[in-house]
This record gives structure tokens, C-alpha cells and sequence, in this order.
């Protein structure tokens, strides 16, 4: 698939607001994705087509040398096209420059998801029961850690 990554900016809010009530059952608001644009902690990038719709983005938030992948969404017609790997493989590459650790959180039933993590490097860490709601569903804990 055809794409670019690119720094989130407000023109962007509208379409990633609509990502977020597509793809999550409480999905952020434009107001709440707005903060977070202006959160030093917080980088969010998304992936653009070539005609400059979004099709997937993420958000990471670091705190010294330490990482959580907060968010990660792909329109559901461009997934399976490497947009997500192409999104985290990005903030991976941060990691490994900067971080020591990057954990998540993920459905445990979200298969695809979870193989992508584990592609990637990710290990199971833990897990938090009945996490997710509608319906009710643990959350994996996973972490890839550099050495430092």
C-alpha cells in the first residue's frame, strides 16, 4: 500500500477522531486527541495515502527512558497492508535510539494484533483481568526492551 508517515498536526483531527470511533468502542474525542498534539510526553504520527486521507496512526508517550504505545488504528479497509507494521516499525526505530523499554496493551483475543507485536519483538509481560469492557476481555501486557 501506498503511503507516508507524517507528524500528526490539527488537520488531521477530524479524520483521526473518525479512525477512533470506527476502530474503538471508546474511541477519543477530537478535543482529547487535540491535547495530546500539544503533550511534550506524546508523539503521534499518522499514515497518509497518497491522495492525503489518513489511513492509520499511532501515539506513543515516553517518560524518561520508558515507552507506552498508548494508540494504534488502521481504517478497516487498509488493514492488512502493512500500515500498522509500517506505524509501529517507526516508533521501533525511536526505541531503539532512545528507550529502554516499550510496552502495550492489547485485547487478548485480538489475534492479528498480537501476532503483529510478537513480529516485532514483543514479549508477553503480564496481564490485566477483565480490562476491556463490551465485552468484558482480558488485556495483555507487552514489552520490547533494548539493552542499555
Amino acid at each position: 500500500m501506498n503511503y507516508q508517515l507524517v507528524p500528526m498536526d490539527r488537520s488531521h483531527l477530524p479524520e483521526v477522531a473518525e479512525l477512533e470511533r470506527t476502530c474503538f468502542q471508546h474511541g477519543w474525542s477530537e478535543a482529547m486527541l487535540a491535547e495530546e498534539l500539544y503533550n511534550e510526553c506524546v508523539s503521534c504520527i499518522v499514515a497518509q495515502g497518497a491522495d492525503g486521507a489518513v489511513l492509520g496512526y499511532g501515539m506513543i508517550r515516553v517518560v524518561l527512558d520508558e515507552g507506552c504505545l498508548d494508540k494504534i488504528a488502521v481504517d478497516p479497509a487498509c488493514r492488512r497492508q502493512g500500515v500498522a507494521q509500517g506505524i509501529l516499525e517507526a516508533f521501533l526505530r525511536f526505541g531503539e535510539a532512545h528507550l529502554a523499554t516499550l510496552t502495550l496493551e492489547v485485547r487478548a483475543g485480538n489475534q492479528a494484533a498480537i501476532g503483529l507485536y510478537r513480529k516485532l519483538g514483543f514479549e508477553e509481560a503480564g496481564r490485566r483481568k477483565n480490562y476491556y469492557t463490551g465485552p468484558g476481555e482480558d488485556a495483555l501486557l507487552m514489552t520490547k526492551e533494548w539493552p542499555r
